[in-house]
């Protein structure tokens, strides 16, 4: 079936969609003010003998600036509202299943969720993963991964009746060949068989059943909570005196602050506390 066209208008707002939604609307932001700027200059007068087709594309370029500087931040702004909202989707959804005790959880979503669902567990392991947005359930390529110069092709597969077979690892591994992927993933929510397993091992193949998915987006978000709890700290410590960042607490390796006393014979003195406090209590004299 032929490829349905799109106007200029509709591939921009999907490019914005698919950017993160700051960049979408940071693009917004500053096209209007550069747009304006050629938008804004005044146009010929006199035109000089051998100059009209220099004139004819300054006119084109200032009325195309003129129509752009308000359209762009429109596109990009609502680029950025939706990117926002499928990152918001992706979280929650990576969320719901990492709180459930098992792969069931799978079960109960769309294959286009679990479209989803793969591909932001992938984002989260340190790939850029690319949306091909099939139009089924079954559409070939599902997700295209880079990470450095190298380049993974996945295929998901939500079946829940049966195993995944052999034939769809072949024609992964097919596709992997004719476009030179450094590699491949075929995820399903269910299994795989027993001719399937055989076909992937030694090949650069990684089967992916509901139960290693699983394990792969409760550690993914582990990692990240760990991440965020890593850069609280370090911006905590980055408020504190230079003198209170260098101390290291003896009993527990962690960060030593500069405390005041608030009650007891020493109410008001300063003193060295271990940031850990209440797990740690090791204090020592400023």
């Amino acid at each position: 079936m032929a490829k349905k066209r799109t106007g200029v208008g509709e591939d921009l707002l999907s490019i914005a969609a698919a950017l993160p939604w700051w960049a979408s609307l940071l693009i917004g932001l500053v096209s209007y003010p550069v747009l304006h700027k050629f938008a804004a200059q005044p146009a010929s007068v006199a035109v000089a003998p051998g100059q009209m087709a220099t004139v004819a594309i300054s006119a084109m370029v200032s009325t195309a600036a003129g129509i752009g500087q308000y359209l762009l931040p429109l596109i990009f702004g609502i680029g950025a509202a939706i990117s926002f909202w499928k990152q918001r989707r992706r979280s929650d959804l990576i969320d719901g299943v990492a709180e459930s005790p098992s792969a069931e959880a799978l079960d109960g979503l769309s294959w286009r969720e679990f479209e989803v669902l793969v591909g932001e567990a992938l984002r989260l392991q340190g790939y850029t993963v690319v949306e091909l947005g099939g139009g089924g359930p079954d559409g070939g390529v599902d997700l295209v991964l880079s990470k450095g110069k190298e380049q993974f092709l996945v295929q998901c597969k939500q079946w829940k009746a049966f195993k995944v077979g052999v034939t769809v690892v072949r024609e992964l591994y097919g596709v992997m060949a004719a476009k030179g992927a450094a590699g491949g993933f075929v995820v399903t929510s269910g299994r795989f068989t027993a001719d399937a397993v055989a076909f992937a091992n030694g090949r650069n193949v990684k089967l992916v059943d509901g139960e290693r998915l699983l394990v792969l987006i409760k550690q993914a978000r582990q990692s990240l909570a760990e991440g965020h709890s890593r850069a609280a700290t370090t911006s905590k410590m980055a408020k504190e005196p230079a003198s209170a960042r260098s101390h290291v607490c003896p009993g527990c390796g962690a960060p030593m602050l500069v405390r005041t006393a608030k009650k007891g014979a020493n109410v008001g003195a300063q003193f060295w506390g271990c940031s850990t406090y209440p797990t740690c209590k090791v204090t020592e004299e400023l």
